[in-house]
């Protein structure tokens, strides 16, 4: 049975109400949640489920997978379920913050992402830089602020395939690579400066972000360059 998937239309739902539909040495499925499985690059969400800690969240086709420590409800059981907020607005605030050093290193030099992973409140992205620009770590770090700072608003749409490929700003992110059953694609969109198709979680506004520094910048290849940054308040 497919879990219904209540993060990508409300990020801000922290609870929910949901009943048991598969059991698995340990782990559970339900018919909706809440919880952010692990993927594209965020890490899973935390919380309680019913009397049970979830550990860690999986998905799996169609269904997602709670693993969890401590009692074990039944299928057909009614369950409660609370996220850790704490963490999971920090895993917002720093997805947010990279598509915003996204959307500033595309408008100014035009170079595309190659990959990034994040932690609550750090991260990682790379960039096809050959070489980095002079000065590249202060620039890019005062020009994120200032966007942040900004208070862009944050939109979430569902966008038709054919759509979302024929709009070059998606382009960029190579939504041509998404599978051709998925028919239709989630975009985020932070309004002006950066709009990706893209399942994670994010906050409103880019001020509730913060700020950013930039701890370092690496080289990982000639033609890929490596971004390391903190969100702070």
């Amino acid at each position: 049975m497919p879990t219904a998937l209540l993060y990508l239309r409300d990020a801000y739902l922290r609870d929910v109400s949901a009943t048991v539909t598969a059991v698995d040495a340990g782990r559970v499925t339900l018919d909706r949640t809440v919880f952010y499985p692990t993927g594209g690059g965020q890490p899973h969400d935390t919380g309680t489920l019913g009397g049970a800690r979830v550990v860690d969240v999986r998905k799996e086709g169609d269904e997602v997978w709670h693993v969890v420590e401590g009692p074990v409800p039944d299928v057909g059981a009614s369950v409660e379920g609370h996220l850790d907020w704490d963490r999971r607005h920090a895993l917002m605030r720093t997805h947010t913050a990279l598509h915003v050093l996204c959307g500033v290193i595309w408008h100014r030099w035009g170079k595309a992402v190659t990959g990034g992973n994040m932690e609550p409140l750090s991260a990682r992205m790379d960039f096809e830089f050959d070489p980095l620009p002079e000065g590249f770590a202060a620039t890019i770090e005062s020009a994120v602020n200032e966007e942040l700072a900004a208070a862009r608003p944050i939109e979430v749409r569902f966008m038709p395939r054919e759509t979302a490929l024929a709009d070059e700003d998606l382009i960029r992110t190579k939504v041509d690579l998404v599978p051709p059953s998925v028919t239709e694609l989630r975009v985020v969109d932070i309004v002006g400066l950066d709009k990706q198709a893209d399942g994670g979680t994010h906050v409103r506004r880019t001020d509730e972000v913060g700020r950013i520094r930039v701890v370092k910048t690496e080289s990982k290849g000639r033609t890929n360059k490596r971004v390391r940054i903190e969100v702070h308040d």
